[in-house]
């Protein structure tokens, strides 16, 4: 059975972004990205909320280059592989490969594809992550803690719901970036 996962790059005090809407301090290095794309490649669908659809839109063309960075060429290759859903009641439509538009975030609907998919289900963005994890849908939460510290933002976690976690793995890298890979605990 697959797994609903929340996957953030954050700051090390959890904002995705800072105040300015830039998430510049969480861009992954090359060992970082390698890292990443390794963890992608047990997706089969990412579910995304318009923010993060806007942002990673861009991997419909971007890594397309072979002259482009092989970690960038590679996560072009993982990105192009998966499907998408979007969630969004303004969007017009999808711009990408593979991506397909939902109006409204149902977790029940969510859950239930997240246990017929045989590949785990990223869900991307804090927007539309903070809604699967207040309806208790979410099996894991993998952060990636960048050593810098924002002052501000979105946060990477919704302040209005309570669980715990499972410490599951973690890993060290040598631009200071740490991973905490956790299960939710549902007992």
């Amino acid at each position: 059975m697959a797994k609903l996962i929340y996957a953030a790059i954050t700051s090390l005090d959890l904002y995705d972004d800072d105040v300015d809407g830039s998430f510049e301090c969480a861009a992954p290095d090359e060992q970082v990205h390698a890292f990443v794309n390794e963890q992608e490649r047990s997706v089969g669908t990412h579910l995304l909320g318009r923010g993060m659809y806007e942002v990673l839109k861009v991997w419909d063309t971007f890594g397309s280059d072979p002259g482009d960075d092989p970690v960038i060429r590679e996560f072009a290759s993982i990105w192009d592989a998966s499907d998408k859903v979007v969630y969004s009641t303004t969007l017009e439509k999808v711009e990408t490969r593979r991506t397909h538009l939902e109006r409204a975030f149902d977790p029940a609907a969510v859950r239930a594809m997240a246990d017929a998919a045989e590949r785990d289900v990223s869900i991307g963005g804090p927007t539309l992550a903070a809604a699967a994890l207040r309806a208790g849908i979410v099996d894991g939460v993998d952060l990636y803690l960048n050593p810098v510290v924002v002052g501000g933002g979105t946060p990477a976690l919704p302040d209005d719901v309570r669980f715990g976690l499972e410490l599951h793995a973690t890993e060290r890298f040598d631009n200071g970036v740490v991973l905490l890979r956790y299960t939710i605990d549902r007992g």
